[in-house]
């Protein structure tokens, strides 16, 4: 979802210019829902990773009805390879994503409070709610809605939406998803289930757990949660890999300085660093660790259409006015929720 309402006809004119265990305890440990022994490196063998680049971003209004803090994609922070652009959005009454089309992305909907309705023109519909997860990858084209819902005593719909660059060769790919509820994504409890620490693993490995998600080319997406003044936690993180961090609340510290709420933080990438060390400077800190494997190659975007050359983009752009090579809905399909609470 783009949060601006712009017509494509307008998007197009704009874009074209370890010791053994026994079996009965490793499944204890192992399990979700229990103490998990943390898999990570031993401490001597753990290198922590550097702040490059932090940018607060801004709150500002987007659409109709939304509010964005767009950490990814903005002028502060253009792209990170493989990562497009993070929003924090915030839906009122009469915001919506009514009818448009993705290809070759995938878009990641987490969602903090509130739900969103969805419905798409290959035949998935739902709704998800607080925790829960959506994991679409566009591939050779889609059409879809996202509506917020909204009613007496529930709270306005927040989340946070990453948009992640497919692989080349992978961009015409048959559309599809991956949906979790809150209760089906893993939890990783470093010190215990009754510690000061807790991870929820959205994608990839954190202390033993590993989310059932699988994304083409390699991101892991870690929800940490440090619930007291003082509390810490070591996350591995794939050596190379870009990395960033989008704050979300209390006070972050890493490496002795201290992040506030809504903060970007670009990560370094040596080969030698291992994860990244947190500590929390106030209680109920709460950030996302977001990774992915670098892809190296050229990125051409139209608003929600992406694709490594220009040529690629006008093809898309034919596709799409011609109803062909996964655009065949483009003109015929309606949603049934595009114009709800509008």
């Amino acid at each position: 979802m783009r949060f601006s309402q712009v017509p494509v006809s307008q998007i197009y004119r704009t874009a074209l210019r370890p010791s053994p265990l026994s079996q009965s305890l490793r499944r204890i440990l192992t399990n979700s829902s229990v103490f998990n022994m943390s898999s990570e490196q031993s401490e001597q063998n753990q290198v922590t990773r550097r702040v490059t680049k932090k940018i607060l971003a801004i709150e500002t209004p987007e659409g109709d009805g939304a509010t964005v803090r767009r950490s990814i994609g903005s002028g502060g922070i253009n792209r990170l390879d493989p990562f497009l652009m993070l929003d924090h959005f915030h839906l009122t009454p009469g915001a919506g994503f009514p009818d448009h089309p993705h290809r070759g992305q995938a878009t990641v909907t987490y969602m903090l409070d509130g739900s969103v309705q969805h419905e798409d023109s290959v035949g998935h519909k739902g709704t998800i709610g607080p925790g829960d997860l959506q994991w679409m990858v566009a591939g050779r084209g889609i059409i879809h809605a996202e509506m917020p819902v909204h009613g007496p005593g529930l709270p306005n719909p927040t989340g946070l939406q990453l948009w992640i660059d497919l692989p080349a060769n992978k961009k015409m790919t048959q559309p599809s998803y991956q949906e979790l509820t809150k209760e089906q994504i893993p939890h990783a409890f470093p010190e215990g289930p009754e510690g000061p620490s807790e991870i929820i693993v959205i994608s990839g490995k954190s202390h033993g757990m590993e989310s059932p998600v699988r994304h083409i080319g390699g991101c892991w997406y870690l929800d940490v949660k440090l619930k007291q003044k003082g509390a810490s936690v070591f996350q591995d993180i794939p050596a190379g890999w870009t990395t960033f961090l989008y704050t979300l609340s209390g006070e972050l510290e890493i490496n002795g300085k201290k992040y506030e709420p809504y903060h970007t933080i670009v990560l370094s990438a040596e080969e030698n660093e291992t994860g990244i060390a947190l500590k929390a400077a106030s209680d109920n800190t709460r950030t996302v660790i977001i990774a992915g494997q670098p892809l190296n190659q050229p990125v051409v975007q139209m608003g929600p259409f992406v694709m490594t050359s220009r040529e690629a983009i006008q093809k898309t752009i034919m596709d799409y006015q011609q109803q062909k090579n996964g655009f065949e809905k483009s003109r015929t399909w309606k949603s049934k929720i595009g114009n709800l609470g509008r």
